[in-house]
């Protein structure tokens, strides 16, 4: 089997994605897993090399097809769209744009199968709005643009695997949109996922809404018994090992001891922390439920520490992992 080509979207041209994309294909695991190519801006890139030190070639094609896929050389799809003195750092309209159209088109590749999976540097939201695309983050904006009705934002560290219910939206909001249908079916997204990577049978915990799940109705207006009861009886009729609701303060310690295999997180809060304190280094976040395979960084765009040289790549690296392992096999005659 052929290595995967990954696309690797350059994010946000004004934050830290073209540095973490030069550095983690400057690695020479990036091409012993993977055929990588970059959607992006070959200027930028060229700039972010010299900023970080890496000495390689930045090769601009029209396609896949056209890259070398060889160590010391980074291959991208040249948008060619960032102006030589766009500032590093500073919110940008026009990188909001630029950032835009990379995603645009590496669903274009993927859909056409020219490329195998997605792998996404941060783009900042306040830079896509100024740009015109009105879309909460990553998630929603690739939901969008492959015509997908609902999708499921996945974190994944070394040690604890979060999915989430509901992400980009304010508290009051979550708690009014979780009903049993959108609990189950993040389920059934989670543990297809999980299947799909190798684990046979996942254990998966269900987060409550309320402190301590509302023990027994002492705390909230009975949401756990009308909004995650129900999906928890559907699905393990069905042969889920789902269990819950649990309380959320006790439950990402046992899934990182090992209990579980995955947490139902039901807001963007209550998952995003525990994966966070385990180190944004670790961290890579998964759309779950695409067409596609598409994973991404667990960090923003670093406007404070953007064209220092000092943003590490390791973030970027595990992601493009985690994308190798999802990828579907392509056929080959083996690695180049």
């Amino acid at each position: 089997m052929e290595r995967p080509i990954v696309g690797i979207t350059m994010g946000d041209a004004a934050g830290v994605g073209p540095e973490v994309v030069v550095r983690a294909l400057a690695d020479p695991e990036a091409h012993r897993i993977s055929r990588p190519v970059v959607i992006g801006d070959a200027a930028r890139l060229r700039e972010a090399a010299e900023i970080v030190g890496e000495r390689v070639t930045v090769n601009a094609v029209d396609g896949p097809e056209d890259a070398l896929f060889r160590h010391g050389t980074i291959d991208v799809v040249d948008l060619a769209c960032i102006p030589d003195d766009l500032p590093f750092g500073r919110l940008s309209a026009v990188a909001g744009e630029g950032a835009y159209r990379f995603i645009e088109r590496a669903v274009e590749l993927a859909t056409a199968r020219r490329i195998d999976a997605i792998c996404t540097a941060p783009l900042n939201k306040e830079a896509l709005h100024a740009a015109g695309h009105r879309f909460p983050g990553h998630t929603e904006l690739l939901a969008e643009l492959t015509g997908t009705e609902e999708v499921s934002m996945m974190l994944s560290a070394p040690e604890l695997k979060v999915i989430h219910v509901t992400t980009h939206i304010g508290l009051v909001d979550a708690v009014r949109r979780i009903d049993p249908g959108l609990v189950e079916r993040t389920v059934r997204r989670g543990h297809a996922t999980l299947v799909g990577s190798g684990v046979a049978e996942p254990r998966i915990a269900v987060c409550g809404i309320n402190p301590h799940a509302g023990e027994n109705g002492l705390f909230g207006q009975g949401e756990e018994e009308e909004k995650v009861v129900p999906a928890i009886e559907r699905l393990r009729a069905d042969g889920i090992d789902a269990r819950g609701p649990l309380p959320a303060d006790t439950v990402f310690f046992r899934a990182v001891r090992g209990d579980f295999d995955l947490v139902v997180a039901m807001y963007h809060d209550q998952g995003h922390g525990p994966v966070k304190v385990l180190g944004l280094e670790a961290g890579v976040n998964i759309t779950v439920g695409l067409p596609v395979i598409r994973t991404s960084v667990d960090h923003g765009t670093a406007f404070d520490i953007a064209g220092t040289g000092t943003a590490g790549h390791e973030s970027m690296l595990e992601a493009l992992r985690q994308a190798v392992d999802l990828a579907p096999a392509r056929e080959g005659q083996g690695g180049q």
